[in-house]
């Protein structure tokens, strides 16, 4: 057994409820940075690297999400993974702002980027894939100004997604105006997101 494959086997996970997924205890070199629906993502101590670990009821998702990361391996726009197993993912630490950390902490989001990703997002077209699940937590911008998108899970699936559809025209519609406010509070932002998921927010579409 590695020692990826122990950091994986240390996390003990709480029963399954709806929402992120939570857990009770995971190994001293792993320091949590993010959780999901289906996973759990930590640093690895002393490394730029990631381990996303899935719980039994998500293992599916981890062995789909490697493998679509190494149809993505040659596109410097997303993280490269190192190593991966039945229950976890191991990748780059990306560093940086997520655009909705953008959005709250007050950082430029600059049109071009919105581009960028458009740009991006083609490129897995090409590839034979579905982008699919975009938000603002899965797509960071670098200190050096790069774009930068995690959680391609969902890229494989048939249905279509409009979902970054929606986010770019509610920034060409909204955030581009001088009446928008430079920071949004987390809770606003949270909000607006579950409205959203929930089809109460009246989407205008070209």
């Amino acid at each position: 057994m590695n020692k990826y494959s122990v950091y994986a086997e240390s996390i003990e996970f709480k029963p399954s409820r709806k929402g992120s997924i939570q857990f009770y205890k995971h190994h001293p070199d792993l320091k949590l940075i993010g959780t999901g629906r289906s996973a759990c993502a930590f640093r690895i101590r002393d490394t730029d690297k990631v381990i996303k670990i899935f719980p039994p009821q998500f293992e599916h998702v981890a062995q789909e999400e490697a493998e679509i990361y190494r149809v993505l391996e040659n596109t410097d726009y997303f993280p490269t993974i190192y190593e991966s197993g039945s229950n976890y993912i191991v990748m780059d630490f990306i560093e940086g702002h997520t655009l909705f950390e953008c959005l709250n902490k007050g950082v430029p989001i600059d049109s071009e980027k919105i581009k960028e990703i458009d740009i991006v997002l083609e490129l897995a077209r090409q590839k034979g894939l579905n982008p699919s699940d975009i938000h603002l937590r899965n797509i960071f911008l670098t200190p050096a100004s790069e774009i930068k998108l995690i959680d391609v899970a969902r890229f494989k699936q048939k249905k279509q997604c409009s979902q970054w559809d929606d986010l770019k025209n509610a920034y060409y519609r909204y955030y581009l105006k001088p009446y928008f406010p430079r920071k949004i509070p987390s809770f606003l932002l949270n909000l607006i997101a579950a409205l959203y998921k929930s089809h109460l927010i009246p989407i205008p579409r070209k």
